[in-house]
């Protein structure tokens, strides 16, 4: 979801005189006890004697109630909704970096209601103005803001830039700690490539992705392990590359789960317009369970040729797997499998925004594995399936087009550097129970 059409540039240096001084910094945060030397907020406790994981954040845009960085950090300060109850969080977030600063204004009250320095760049705020490492976790959310799009219709968010910032800091100080990338790792694959590399070259744990894989299902099932899916249909609004990537990423978190586990992407090809439907009569797997899902949920004969904007994502596996993603509407996030043996496909939806909109809306099972991971310093799921996703959402973005010329019928891009391989041993991860209620926003201040 977008929250302002990019229009122009926006990328700066990180030493941009618009970005605050140390001394607006200070009195942003309401600790005039914080000194570049310590690094310690008012009232901290000394570093040994901490028990909770000390969070940095970094930000492109905290400026609305609907941006990412509000969803995911006020739960990570106040705690989130998991299995039917109000979790308290497990974490202390010390410091943040906010890109776009001026427009975030949002982002700066409730820092300054919070007692939380924003620093004024990605260096200070993971060292805490200091020259080493000195928080046990990092957390990136590089979504929203006015940034360009390519024309490929890609977003130049820049996860990439701010995460390049925090290696360097890894490894001038010879330790790193677990690292979350909202959504996927960048919209280029050779960004994406380095990043996860360097997850394994420093060895620290890496997760990130969508929040769907781990929103309320119906019904409320997981995939087996060593199921032994033959071929996928997902279906939800992938109108451009941020929400395609929510398709990508539910579709990942369940053939990742068939028999002999992932074996990588060999193809990727997109084709939009009526193409869309051409190709789905070309391919009965693919439009026997479309028909599935259009039945299950008692739509309309045609309902999903009548969307304008059609296009579905072709993706091959090593294996010989196949899937298909598809834009669509009035099915939220949907997924269907063909499943050897069974004659009925296996259908599984992730549908609306659960609770009201003062809980943030998804917002709340993937903070559970945000503090998950920074507790334990593992990896919620293979970080493997987060390249792969990325790399799927990449590549479709490339498919219709070449040297600068648009097709419908975009081409087929083999994908060899996209083998890896890797067996899911995770349980379920989704939120179940009750939905959240109605209650105030906790943010330290009144709206």
């Amino acid at each position: 979801m977008m929250i302002k059409k990019p229009t122009e540039p926006a990328l700066r240096a990180e030493a941009s005189p618009l970005l605050l001084s140390r001394r607006e910094m200070l009195g942003l945060a309401g600790m005039a006890g914080l000194t570049a030397i310590s690094g310690i907020s008012a009232g901290a406790t000394p570093r040994e004697a901490q028990q909770r994981p000390r969070i940095a954040c970094l930000v492109t845009y905290w400026g609305a109630t609907r941006s990412h960085a509000d969803w995911i950090i006020a739960k990570l300060m106040d705690g989130y909704w998991w299995q039917g109850a109000h979790t308290p969080s497990r974490i202390d977030i010390v410091s943040v970096y906010i890109h776009q600063l001026e427009t975030s204004l949002l982002g700066q009250k409730v820092c300054k209601s919070k007692n939380i320095p924003i620093f004024k760049t990605v260096g200070e705020a993971v060292t805490l103005g200091g020259k080493e490492l000195a928080v046990d976790g990092v957390v990136i959310v590089g979504e929203h803001g006015d940034y360009p799009t390519n024309l490929k219709g890609q977003w130049m968010l820049p996860r990439w830039w701010m995460y390049e910032k925090v290696i360097r800091v890894f490894e001038q100080s010879k330790r790193s700690v677990p690292v979350f990338n909202d959504k996927h790792l960048s919209y280029s694959w050779d960004e994406a490539k380095w990043m996860f590399d360097k997850s394994r070259e420093l060895n620290f744990p890496l997760t990130g992705g969508s929040s769907i894989p781990v929103h309320y299902r119906k019904p409320d099932i997981e995939i087996d392990i060593d199921t032994p899916i033959k071929a996928s249909v997902m279906l939800g609004g992938a109108p451009d590359e941020g929400a395609l990537f929510h398709c990508v990423d539910v579709l990942q978190a369940f053939v990742e789960r068939r028999k002999g586990g992932e074996t990588g992407v060999k193809s990727v090809q997109c084709i939009r317009g009526p193409e869309t439907w051409k190709w789905t009569e070309k391919n009965p797997w693919a439009a026997k369970l479309l028909e599935s899902v259009r039945a299950s949920l008692n739509l309309k004969p045609g309902h999903f040729q009548e969307l304008e904007r059609a296009n579905v994502c072709i993706v091959e596996y090593n294996d010989g797997t196949k899937a298909a993603i598809y834009n669509a509407r009035d099915v939220g996030w949907t997924y269907a499998a063909e499943i050897e043996a069974r004659k009925e496909p296996t259908i599984i939806s992730m549908l609306e925004w659960p609770g009201p909109f003062s809980q943030y809306h998804a917002s709340n099972s993937q903070p559970h594995w945000i503090v998950e991971t920074m507790v334990t310093k593992k990896e919620p799921f293979n970080a493997e399936r987060l390249l792969l996703s990325t790399g799927i959402t990449a590549f479709n973005m490339e498919s219709n087009w070449l040297n600068g010329v648009y097709s419908p019928v975009g081409r087929r891009i083999e994908t060899p550097f996209m083998n890896m391989t890797y067996r899911s041993t995770r349980a379920a991860q989704f939120n179940k129970g009750e939905r959240p209620p109605n209650v105030p926003y906790m943010r330290g201040f009144a709206e």
